[in-house]
């Protein structure tokens, strides 16, 4: 269950969701008045469509894996899924260590000197420990909740079938239990001289069936 006295970088004795000075030092912030509350951070884990899970393997070399996730507020942790076999799994077992990331990215900002030009963003970190679910209770919680995340429109066990035993057996599901966390923001005034939306890739990404070029 979430402690409502932790607060964001993981702070037990601060007010409630108030930007502080973490004990932790792996999510102090250098630039304060961008802090984000905990209120903030959970509403911004529920809307991320996609996060990046950074591991470890038994050698000390980092892997980054970019993949769907959901943030549980009850249990204040995330689930993620793979496959059985792979990389972020291998790494898990050998390290539960991990730090996870969430961004978005909003309007560049130009600026009359190259030092100062900037860019908008929304972005939270957490740190934790990672685990394999290997309860087939709480690996099929995981995956309805990713389901019932993206597919909110659909019912599960009644639009779609639910997930079945065979498929527990094929699936690595992973639950990251949040130890500390920081929330940072920029937002600039909306008449700010000059901003501009940089466009993203075109997905399907040309050479795939149906991709287009980039645009010039």
């Amino acid at each position: 269950m979430t402690d409502p006295t932790r607060s964001a970088g993981g702070r037990a004795d601060a007010t409630p969701g108030s930007p502080h000075d973490s004990p932790d030092p792996r999510v102090r912030l250098r630039r304060h008045d961008r802090g984000k509350d905990d209120d903030w951070i959970r509403a911004f884990l529920k809307r991320a469509p996609w996060g990046i899970l950074a591991t470890v393997d038994g050698e000390g070399h980092p892997f980054v894996n970019s993949n769907l996730f959901v943030f549980d507020e009850e249990r204040h942790c995330l689930y993620l899924h793979t496959h059985r076999t792979g990389r972020t799994r291998t790494n898990v077992a050998a390290s539960g260590k991990v730090a996870f990331t969430a961004a978005a990215m909003g309007r560049l900002l130009p600026a009359n000197e190259a030092l100062e030009f900037s860019v908008e963003y929304a972005a939270v970190v957490a740190f934790g420990a990672a685990h394999v679910v290997n309860d087939p209770t709480e690996a099929e919680h995981g995956l309805r909740a990713l389901l019932e995340k993206y597919a909110p429109h659909l019912e599960y066990g009644s639009d779609y079938r639910g997930v079945t035993g065979e498929e527990l057996a094929r699936t690595a599901v992973y639950r990251v239990d949040i130890e500390s966390w920081s929330g940072k923001q920029k937002e600039a005034a909306m008449d700010f001289p000059g901003a501009y939306a940089m466009p993203g890739p075109p997905v399907p990404y040309p050479g795939r069936a149906g991709g287009r070029d980039p645009e010039p």
